[in-house]
């Protein structure tokens, strides 16, 4: 196995790792986080005139926001603000298939600007996830010693 290969396991290893061990709220976060990557990548891949890298990059991210985060909304529960997520998503999409076709960095740095105000505002609320859960699993353990006793 060469070096690239050995890194290549290693980082493939340690992703599978944190995933595994993510709550619902990092898990999104992670999502956040690949987008953005995969968008950093394509605007170096541009650079570089790498079309074929570029254009991997570019399909990882529309992955990513149409099939891991658009996929998590609940539109039925999650009302007006999953409509409007929802549709944030879809132009996003939009922008990033317009920056695959005209190399339109203009396009890749409107989408990290929206995306990375949207993870902002998700690790924002972290706290306030911590703590519910903590309190509907302390709930949860006081049920189960109520109906053990």
């Amino acid at each position: 196995m060469n070096a690239t290969a050995a890194i290549n396991s290693y980082n493939k290893v340690g992703k599978e790792s944190a995933v595994n061990g993510a709550d619902p709220h990092e898990l999104i976060s992670m999502l956040f986080q690949g987008a953005l990557l995969a968008i950093a990548d394509a605007k170096d891949e541009i650079a570089r005139k790498e079309t074929a890298a570029k254009g991997k990059s570019i399909s990882k991210a529309i992955a990513i926001i149409g099939e891991g985060l658009n996929a998590s909304l609940d539109l039925r529960v999650g009302g007006d603000l999953a409509q409007n997520l929802s549709a944030l998503y879809s132009y996003m999409v939009s922008r990033l298939v317009a920056a695959n076709l005209n190399n339109d960095i203009a396009a890749l740095d409107e989408v990290t600007r929206l995306l990375t105000e949207l993870a902002g505002a998700w690790n924002d609320i972290r706290p306030q996830v911590v703590q519910t859960s903590l309190q509907a699993n302390a709930s949860a353990q006081a049920q189960r010693a109520y109906r053990s006793a």
